[in-house]
């Protein structure tokens, strides 16, 4: 069974002298319970040896654990899946040697992108950037929230709104109709990383709540 409720993706923040292991666990501390390793600057090895311990504080939160991009990575340390952008391996061919257990993410930015992820075998979608993004330079302009609700009700996957994202207006992406949230510098570069991670999803299961009594906030 997948959680999607809320999905911290590692960084490493200069600023704050933290590294990815940090950021997994004390996310992992705070209640996350999917966390996603991006770093596109490492060696093949020095990712691998990475992802390895990442892989074991998953395990010992009963956490799940995919890899952004690299599904050789994900492969190596038995990671519970990975994460595909549209220029990545395409999502058929990475289902074919992950198995229909694995968990694949599709990152899209429109429906017919989001349709053909569904038709390929992807487990969730991850749309934005819904806000301007600190995080993610090459991701695109905003999408707002508009979308959301239009590929939740026709794509039929679990959307994780990304992009901008704070404890602040994340229960707005809950309300437009996404599952959950991706978060990146919300959770790397909080004063507390425990406790950005804790208040995140305290929004998201409040906005949820709401939204399933049918309470408009």
């Amino acid at each position: 069974m997948s959680d999607f409720e809320l999905c911290v993706i590692t960084a490493r923040s200069d600023r704050l002298q933290r590294g990815h292991l940090e950021v997994a666990r004390a996310a992992l501390e705070g209640g996350a319970r999917l966390i996603q390793l991006r770093d596109k600057a490492l060696s093949s090895r020095a990712l691998f040896e990475l992802a390895q311990e990442v892989r074991q504080l998953t395990r010992q939160h009963r956490a799940q654990f995919i890899v952004n991009d690299r599904l050789d990575i994900a492969l190596a340390v038995e990671a519970d899946g990975v994460h595909l952008g549209q220029d990545d391996l395409p999502i058929a061919a990475a289902r074919r040697l992950l198995g229909p257990l694995a968990i694949i993410g599709a990152s899209v930015r429109e429906r017919s992108q989001a349709e053909q992820a569904a038709a390929d075998g992807a487990s969730y979608l991850g749309l934005g950037p819904i806000y301007a993004s600190p995080s993610k330079c090459d991701a695109g302009p905003a999408l707002g929230l508009a979308p959301i609700a239009d590929i939740q009700r026709n794509v039929g996957l679990p959307v994780l709104a990304i992009g901008g994202l704070t404890r602040d207006n994340v229960g707005e992406v809950i309300r437009a109709g996404a599952s959950g949230a991706a978060v990146i510098s919300a959770v790397s570069e909080a004063d507390s990383m425990v406790e950005a991670t804790a208040a995140l999803l305290k929004a998201i299961r409040e906005s949820r709540s709401r939204a399933a009594s049918g309470v408009v906030s």
